[in-house]
């Protein structure tokens, strides 16, 4: 198997709602399997992305949001088995549990740091047992478990991970785009012939957000499609399939999003447009796999400078930007028209902020289609930022790392601003 394959394979995860409100339940609901004895207290401690990303966002089988209520529903009926679908069992029964312990001041979340760097704490506290759950780097890498203050488990490597630089080399930056593109267009078939269940999972999300009631881009949007899930119009189409999802996924509703960098609505947007186009066009299917693992590795490579979560919106910058480069594949486009689409994306969307997982990605979703399927219509015909404006560079490896360099270190201060606006929301 090539390595870019594995890379894409480790990194594809079903996940239930917003990707942050099911790490936090995971983190407390594995907290609290080391307890026994009545509850006493749950505290939380987040990074800032973390933090912001969970604000106000919806909870799968919840009618409520944010990150107090995903640690309440965590310590209720949390399944730390499940992973990032820890809350996939959920009842009306335990909202009601979770909204008592809130009430009774019993669930607390609190800011540890302002950093791109995921960090998640989960201390449960019982009339017997006291556990902290410690996570670090990604949605469910534990890398520390204190039960009554005695280690029960410690990764080798926690000490020296705590202290790496954020900008530690990764594997995926080891490539080039020339390379990238050589991998996904000769690759064999049967071996990426696993990205199909991410179309399978997020269909259904998709089919979920344009049939509930509670959404309603959704609806607008199959409206503007002419009233068809499929039309003559690729774009319309494209918005469609990948909004509703996003819809369906940021206010809660019941069914996974294939996540990729550990986010459900970058799977979404390196996805549903592609298949979008696929649908419309007729592309063979081996095709569209083969254009979604160039769309993911973009997406990957951006990310990896930008850090999994920071003050840009990674959904529609780093997942957008592959899926343009996903559709110059399907259009037969080189590798000359992909760096270009690199660059028009790089000059346009860029520095768009995250204000956390909520019903405002669906707006930010629609403009990253809008962006990318007009970054690549001017691009496949010669129109782009030159590589001397801007962020832009010479080579389309060095834009990307400048694109997610404006997340991290760039936009640290404007995370911190965005936070201190939630924290100020709270007392009002």
């Amino acid at each position: 198997m090539h390595k870019l394959t594995k890379l894409i394979q480790d990194d594809m995860k079903p996940a239930l709602g917003v990707t942050e409100p099911g790490a936090i339940a995971f983190a407390v609901a594995k907290a609290r399997s080391y307890t026994t004895g009545a509850l006493k207290s749950v505290n939380v401690a987040l990074n800032s992305g973390m933090y912001k990303n969970a604000f106000t966002c919806g909870i799968p089988n919840s009618q409520e949001v944010g990150n107090v209520f995903a640690a309440a529903l965590g310590v209720v009926a949390g399944d730390s088995e499940k992973g990032l679908e820890s809350l996939a069992g959920v009842t009306p029964k335990d909202n009601e549990l979770a909204a008592d312990l809130i009430a009774q001041g019993k669930i607390r979340v609190q800011l540890a740091e302002i950093t791109s760097r995921i960090f998640i704490e989960a201390t449960v506290e019982t009339s017997s047992d006291k556990a902290v759950v410690t996570i670090r780097d990604s949605h469910t890498n534990i890398i520390k478990i204190v039960v009554n203050d005695h280690i029960v488990f410690e990764k080798e490597s926690e000490n020296k991970e705590n202290h790496m630089p954020e900008e530690t080399a990764h594997i995926i930056h080891n490539y080039t785009l020339r390379q990238m593109y050589d991998y996904v267009d000769t690759v064999d078939a049967e071996e990426i012939a696993f990205i199909h269940e991410a179309y399978e999972v997020n269909n259904r999300l998709f089919e979920e957000g344009l049939n509930n009631p509670r959404t309603t881009f959704a609806r607008h949007l199959l409206k503007l499609n002419g009233s068809k899930v499929i039309s003559d119009h690729e774009q319309a189409t494209a918005s469609l399939l990948c909004n509703a999802a996003i819809e369906a996924r940021v206010i809660g509703l019941d069914q996974p999003a294939m996540s990729i960098t550990g986010s459900g609505a970058h799977g979404i947007i390196a996805t549903m447009p592609l298949y979008a186009a696929y649908k419309v066009n007729g592309y063979p299917i081996e095709k569209l796999l083969r254009a979604t693992a160039l769309s993911y590795l973009i997406c990957m490579y951006i990310k990896e400078y930008s850090g999994k979560l920071s003050a840009f919106c990674g959904c529609a910058i780093a997942a957008g930007t592959g899926m343009a480069c996903g559709l110059v594949y399907l259009r037969d486009g080189n590798v000359q028209m992909m760096k270009a689409a690199i660059n028009n994306m790089a000059s346009s969307i860029t520095g768009m902020i995250c204000d956390g997982g909520n019903q405002g990605c669906t707006m930010k979703g629609i403009i990253a289609v809008d962006a990318a399927y007009k970054s690549v219509n001017f691009a496949m015909n010669g129109i782009c930022v030159d590589d001397v404006h801007g962020i832009n560079a010479e080579t389309a490896e060095d834009t990307m790392k400048n694109m997610g360099l404006i997340a991290s270190p760039g936009m640290v201060g404007t995370e911190k601003t965005i936070v201190d606006i939630f924290q100020s929301k709270l007392k009002t």
